[in-house]
């Protein structure tokens, strides 16, 4: 027998092998139980299996290809993983606990292709797409890693973009949402994207009600620009229309991040400008102070500049909420440990 990935497999393939061994399919749910709700992937241990299907699960399946590099843990709760791939490339998943949720933070990348000025993900360049099984075994071990063993909350907003893997990032969520594995509501579900459109568009008319969320972190072309470089292909002119389109189609709420830097994007006049293109869109903004990069030379705005800029959007009726940066003594921003793991 050929060794296989477990988490390569769906429930229907995992069935056909069972059956392929003159073993009961019924099994396989078993077996999905043991892996995805009790967090047990020595099959050696899975006590209502029979002994000789346990052997043939040591034979002829893994559970899974991510070593765990290292893990820090936040003064605040949060708790940052570097993972190590098959091929020896390095992601990263993040755990947050809050109150009422605890959220588990995906890459769905290895490197990233966007470049974002803020962001640590791209520096070192873009090294492939990872696969639903690699995702998959991200997230088994988030949740082993999380208070309690549990995660209520999943977001696409690790190291790359979830857009632009797209296909394996959607196959991951009708699997993680699927009651015999996580059973995690698909409102419970983000895909975070700097605003790849065609992305955008097609997840409209996939009829899930997960959330989209758009990191959009300036409301004029010339800063956009600058942060962003995808704003040169997909310049708000579009990207905003685009908005308004998916919240039509899918009657759903866009969140849009917006990370305030300071002396970039954080006065009143971008609080003014970010008010007059969001107005009338079903949406809410989460506004994040940035976590100070020292290789990207970028620094939060004082508390002050922070407060009124909040205040100018609530003030002209756009939602606004604060967001804490968490996990800042551990460098929990975007491909912040992987650059300085790599960098050794």
């Amino acid at each position: 027998m050929h060794s296989r990935n477990i988490n390569s497999l769906t429930l229907q393939e995992l069935q056909e092998l069972l059956a392929s061994w003159k073993t009961e399919r019924f099994h396989a749910r078993q077996i999905f139980s043991w892996i995805y709700q009790k967090g047990i992937r020595d099959f050696t241990r899975m006590t209502n299996l029979p002994l000789d299907l346990r052997r043939k699960l040591n034979e002829g399946l893994y559970p899974g290809d991510l070593k765990l590099l290292k893990a820090l843990e936040s003064i605040d709760g949060t708790k940052k993983i570097l993972f190590k791939l098959k091929d020896s490339n390095l992601i990263e998943g993040v755990v947050i606990p809050a109150k009422g949720r605890i959220t588990g933070c995906v890459s769905t990348q290895a490197g990233c292709k966007f470049c974002c000025s803020f962001c640590a993900s791209g520096i070192l360049g873009f090294k492939r797409n990872l696969d639903t099984a690699e995702m998959l075994d991200e997230i088994w071990h988030l949740k082993n890693n999380a208070p309690l063993r549990k995660l209520t909350h999943i977001v696409f907003m690790g190291t790359g973009e979830p857009l632009d893997n797209y296909e394996n990032v959607l196959k991951t969520i009708r699997f993680i949402n699927s009651s015999l594995t996580y059973n995690i509501g698909a409102r419970r579900i983000t895909i975070s994207t700097c605003g790849v459109l065609p992305g955008i568009q097609r997840l409209a008319k996939e009829g899930l009600q997960i959330e989209l969320s758009v990191s959009l972190h300036a409301a004029d072309d010339e800063v956009r620009n600058f942060l962003m470089p995808i704003n040169k292909i997909y310049p708000l002119r579009v990207l905003i229309p685009a908005c308004r389109q998916y919240i039509k189609e899918t009657n759903r709420q866009i969140t849009f991040e917006y990370i305030l830097i300071k002396g970039v994007n954080s006065d009143l006049q971008n609080a003014k400008n970010l008010s007059r293109i969001l107005k009338g869109l079903n949406c809410k903004v989460n506004l994040i102070p940035a976590n100070s990069i020292k290789e990207l030379n970028i620094q939060p705005p004082k508390q002050k500049e922070v407060s009124l800029f909040q205040g100018v959007l609530l003030k002209s009726g756009v939602k606004a909420t604060l967001r804490k940066p968490r996990g800042e003594d551990i460098e929990a921003s975007c491909g912040q440990l992987r650059l300085r793991y790599e960098k050794k």
